[in-house]
């Protein structure tokens, strides 16, 4: 039986977030894949789609209704691995504080991650690109006891490029590769 993987989107959802489909596709053999489009989660319906528009949608409760119900559709679930883009990583980090079942959240380029303060008790692993204004600051991640993964020269977009899909995906498989080994 594979192992079950959560993947949230970033505040785009599917709309604008076809890459995310590369991720669904590498990863679909090797785990039981469960998509959450976080606009979805967020009941968040824009007519005006703007950047600004939706951020100001997620961060006036949007986040909090997400929040919810990622507990409410998975917080029965047996204990998962997260993979979280963007706002998705906010919230999936915020509902394991809350009690979601995390195994181990993968969380790139989480926006607003930088504003929790209180230390997660599941395993993390934060990948951020160097350009990427939402970064957490090291002083942050020594409080929290977690450690940032910063990739040089990239944007806060860079989980779309398909290098770092591939290289993303590849240590998923390798926690497969793993998880079959110790079994």
């Amino acid at each position: 039986m594979a192992e079950r993987l959560v993947v949230l989107s970033d505040m785009w959802g599917i709309r604008k977030g076809l890459w995310v489909t590369s991720y669904l596709g590498y990863l679909q053999q090797h785990y039981d894949i469960v998509y959450y489009d976080c606009q979805e989660l967020a009941q968040i319906n824009i007519e005006n789609e703007t950047e600004e528009n939706l951020h100001d949608a997620f961060v006036s409760g949007g986040i909090d209704t997400a929040v919810m119900e990622l507990l409410k559709k998975e917080g029965n679930a047996k204990s998962s691995r997260y993979l979280a883009f963007s706002t998705g990583g906010t919230i999936a980090y915020k509902a394991g504080l809350a009690g979601l079942p995390i195994k181990f959240l993968y969380a790139v380029s989480a926006t607003r991650i930088r504003k929790e303060i209180q230390k997660p008790l599941f395993n993390t692993r934060f990948i951020y690109g160097s350009n990427d204004k939402f970064r957490p600051t090291d002083v942050w991640a020594s409080n929290l006891d977690v450690e940032l993964s910063i990739m040089e020269g990239f944007d806060h977009n860079f989980y779309s490029e398909e290098k770092i899909m591939k290289d993303i995906c590849q240590e998923f498989l390798a926690m497969v590769s793993i998880c079959k080994c110790n079994v």
